[in-house]
């Protein structure tokens, strides 16, 4: 080649160094962006093995604190808490009882952590219902979707009661946010946050959270939550959201929906709203399997994967790896 042939710009020189690379970097993971969703089973004495998410459990009470001290140790400053309780019934009774397993261990974190950490909850009836839907059950077999949002109301009174930051109310019912907001309110909770699930898709990578919570499932939910085709739905229901009172809007899964997750923060009507993606089970397990076998780098994968959901648009990312990953970043 000759001289003339060379080439003038070069964006290798900006590669050369680490201290090159970091000074231009566009997207940075911070331990402080990261939440740790965690199960906490009623009964338990000792933390019990999810076997299809290698290295997560559900928690005791006792384990539970511990976790959520380690966590805020490690300097991420959120966790997302789902009940497994013992028993289960048509409307979800457990989910609204002071003393049934999410409530209480909402109060446990909070008196570990403080203000030190947010501590947010799931609101949704899955867990807590013998058929395993998101809501209370027509004659017909569909979730009703106006009886559901009475339980939601009162779910979220009694979480907010118990201390919780934000309350999560993920079952993709019409109406939900406004109707959460109205009875927070009502109850004297008008400074609980809702962090809402706008965008929650049917997705198959639910699979291994379906172990976690012990779920009861019949059937699927495809009637309320998203068709993993759309686009522009998702974006109009974050959207509805926060007209309806949201303070973040979430897009879960996060990995097949990167897409979904820059439409929402692109769009004009959530300028300024935090915008959260939950990096689900099934998305951690892959990761999890593949280095099992030797087949990627762990530690690599763990944070190229974070990364690429900050670089989508997320504000906050759930994900189980919240703990390590922090770890890894300081490291």
């Amino acid at each position: 080649m000759s001289h003339l042939e060379r080439p003038v710009i070069r964006p290798r020189r900006l590669r050369r160094t680490a201290a090159l690379r970091e000074m231009v970097r566009e997207t940075w993971l911070r331990p402080e962006q990261l939440v740790l969703p965690m199960f906490v089973r009623e009964g338990a004495t000792e933390p019990r093995p999810i076997s299809s998410m290698p290295g997560v459990v559900q928690h005791t009470r006792e384990s539970l604190r511990k976790a959520v001290a380690e966590a805020a140790d490690a300097g991420i400053k959120g966790v997302m808490l789902f009940g497994v309780p013992e028993t289960k019934d048509a409307v979800g009774s457990g989910a609204n009882d002071p003393d049934g397993i999410l409530n209480v261990a909402i109060g446990d974190a909070v008196a570990e952590v403080g203000d030190a950490m947010v501590v947010m909850a799931d609101l949704c009836l899955d867990e807590f219902t013998d058929h395993g839907h998101c809501g209370v059950l027509a004659a017909d077999g569909s979730v009703d979707n106006d009886a559901t949002l009475e339980r939601y109301a009162e779910m979220a009174v009694a979480q907010a009661q118990a201390g919780v930051d934000l309350v999560g109310p993920s079952g993709m019912m019409d109406g939900q946010v406004a109707v959460v907001r109205t009875a927070l309110d009502a109850a004297g909770h008008s400074e609980t946050g809702i962090l809402a699930y706008g965008a929650k898709y049917a997705s198959v990578f639910f699979g291994p959270f379906r172990e976690a919570v012990d779920s009861s499932l019949e059937g699927d939910r495809r009637t309320y939550q998203q068709d993993p085709a759309n686009v522009l739905e998702g974006v109009r229901e974050a959207v509805l959201d926060v007209e309806q009172g949201a303070d973040i809007v979430m897009v879960k899964p996060a990995l097949a929906y990167l897409d979904v997750i820059r439409q929402v923060r692109d769009a004009p009507e959530l300028t300024g709203v935090p915008v959260a993606a939950y990096n689900i089970s099934g998305e951690y397990a892959m990761v999890e399997a593949a280095a099992a076998n030797g087949w990627i780098d762990r530690e690599g994968a763990i944070l190229e994967t974070l990364t690429s959901i900050r670089r989508a648009g997320a504000d906050v990312i759930l994900t189980y790896w919240a703990v390590e990953a922090a770890r890894l970043l300081k490291a």
